[in-house]
């Protein structure tokens, strides 16, 4: 099963990815982690993108569509993989469909973690607490928020009218959430 996990920050994409891989057997691709690994390999794609990032700028679509495509060509894909953080924006969901098109790997599903904003900027405020960062404050993450919304909202329409997007509360503990999602995917799970 190949599906991307959508959500904003605080709304537990990371945490319910982990849980997914394990369900699924199927490899947890965050394109943050997938950066770091090929910066710290001094891949071709690792080196063009430290130098973009030493710039101060943000990495290319280009470069992490490179990174992508690398990644879910090796044989642990074969199965699917579940994306974390990719696509954030409508061109990028664009390419990673024709992407995903071209390699024959069609994406299945896309699941929006669906939590309440002031949940979020409490659940980020306890995080950012808990590791020590003043960054977080409730401003800024209403702030990232906002950003989140207008950049995710086109892509959220793409899967809808593509019949992949799946909707998932994200309010509870990490089992009950996690309980939805395995029910939310049960049908493409016996297909697949």
């Amino acid at each position: 099963m190949r599906l991307v996990l959508l959500g904003p920050p605080g709304s537990g994409k990371g945490t319910q990815a982990a849980r997914l891989k394990e369900y699924l057997q199927v490899p947890h691709i965050s394109t943050g982690d997938l950066l770091r690994a090929e910066v710290a390999a001094g891949s071709p794609l690792g080196v063009q993108a430290k130098e973009v990032m030493a710039r101060g700028d943000l990495v290319s679509d280009d470069i992490l569509l490179g990174m992508l495509e690398s990644r879910v060509s090796r044989a642990d894909t074969a199965n699917g993989f579940i994306l974390d953080g990719y696509p954030r924006n409508l061109a990028q969901a664009d390419a990673l469909d024709t992407l995903l098109q071209k390699i024959g790997q069609p994406m299945d599903y896309a699941v929006q973690l669906e939590v309440p904003t002031e949940l979020l900027v409490e659940r980020i405020a306890g995080r950012a607490a808990a590791e020590g960062r003043a960054d977080d404050s409730p401003e800024s993450v209403r702030t990232r928020l906002k950003v989140y919304d207008n950049q995710t909202a086109p892509v959220i329409e793409f899967y809808r009218q593509h019949g992949q997007l799946t909707v998932v509360d994200g309010v509870g503990s990490l089992d009950e959430v996690f309980s939805r999602l395995v029910e939310a995917l049960a049908p493409a799970k016996e297909v697949g």
